[in-house]
């Protein structure tokens, strides 16, 4: 059996037309809506569309353009990590420290180019290749250890925790870094990782713009590249995809690699929007990616997902942490609607996988 024909499955991509599919039973008894509804990102699109409804009618501020472009920005500063995230699932492994893993980036790049008084790009550069680093690390130990990458990865979280606050204060002899908006090079990085620009008299930031395009490449790697049948293979089974020839080792680091640059891009795009950082931040934001991905159809168990239903699983966290604001509520119940939209995702692709497969 080739490796298309292992992933296929976890994919739940609608089947070709053609003579050969016409005369396949399976396929021609299956109506459409139910081959809709057996791909992953169908559920969470429409949790998404009933979260934005409801708030449209709780939340007048809402329906203006400026109000739904902070939703949009809110969102996008989610998914740009949440679609990594989401395609290290969908091969079968969890990264924890990619939310600490963020602001060590940052950190990196601040206090090498303030501290040395370099160009801000070298700055750049070197957490680019700390970021790739970590993840590389924590790729390497999964694969050559066999431990469970949840172990790997809090033991990662927990040292880059730690690392960030102790360096910061011992390089700054504060919790924050310093300012580097007077610093060369750094309008120039701000236009790249932090602008914004004016579409229809509304101020729209530029990390909209990259996320749907990560989006689009990701859907593309995942459904149109032997690399993307390569992480539904080991995430469905690793054993199997290796016996058919699929490098199995080079996938999965490649995978953490891959968390580890939307790290760094996510990292980038907060040092140039506040021109400093806190070093204790970052702690939690790995669950919101990790939730985002999973509300998004990826299965705790990997083999099965996309990067298109992260897209909209970011757009409800967005919509929701917003959308309390403009209605007026305490935002201290975040947190809770956070896990009331995560147990009804789970419980809504559960439902949708079985009416999917039912016959």
């Amino acid at each position: 059996m080739s490796v298309t024909q292992h992933a296929e499955p976890a994919v739940s991509a609608p089947p070709a037309s053609g003579p050969g599919r016409e005369t396949d039973g399976r396929t021609a008894q299956r109506p459409l809506l139910l081959r809709l509804l057996a791909r992953p990102e169908v559920g969470v699109f429409l949790g998404a569309m009933a979260v934005w409804v409801f708030f449209l009618v709780s939340a007048p501020p809402v329906r203006d353009g400026g109000s739904m472009a902070n939703i949009l920005y809110q969102s996008s500063t989610i998914g740009l990590l949440a679609i990594p995230v989401a395609l290290l699932m969908i091969g079968g492994e969890f990264d924890l420290s990619a939310g600490v893993a963020v602001i060590s980036s940052a950190l990196t790049a601040s206090m090498l180019a303030y501290q040395l008084t370099l160009n801000v790009w070298a700055g750049v550069i070197a957490a680019l290749g700390v970021s790739l680093a970590i993840g590389f690390l924590n790729g390497w130990l999964v694969v050559r250890t066999g431990l469970p990458s949840f172990l790997i990865t809090l033991g990662t979280f927990l040292i880059l925790q730690g690392v960030n606050l102790a360096v910061t204060k011992l390089v700054t002899g504060n919790v924050a870094t310093d300012d580097i908006s007077n610093m060369s090079g750094f309008d120039q990085a701000k236009k790249v990782f932090a602008s914004s620009f004016e579409l229809g008299g509304v101020q729209v930031k530029i990390t909209i713009v990259y996320w749907l395009v990560f989006a689009a490449i990701a859907t593309w790697v995942l459904l149109r590249t032997r690399y993307g049948n390569w992480i539904f293979a080991v995430g469905g089974n690793k054993d199997s995809a290796r016996a058919v020839g699929v490098p199995v080792n080079f996938t999965k680091i490649s995978l953490f690699m891959l968390v580890g640059f939307g790290a760094w891009f996510v990292g980038m795009h907060q040092l140039f929007s506040f021109n400093t950082v806190q070093s204790g931040e970052g702690v939690g934001q790995e669950l919101i990616y990790i939730s985002a991905a999973v509300i998004g159809g990826c299965l705790l168990t990997g083999g099965a997902g996309s990067a298109i239903g992260p897209v909209f699983g970011a757009f409800m966290f967005g919509m929701v942490q917003q959308g309390i604001v403009y209605a007026g509520w305490n935002p201290d119940w975040f947190k809770a609607f956070l896990g009331v939209m995560l147990l009804g995702a789970v419980l809504i692709n559960l439902w949708v996988s079985r009416t999917a497969t039912r016959r």
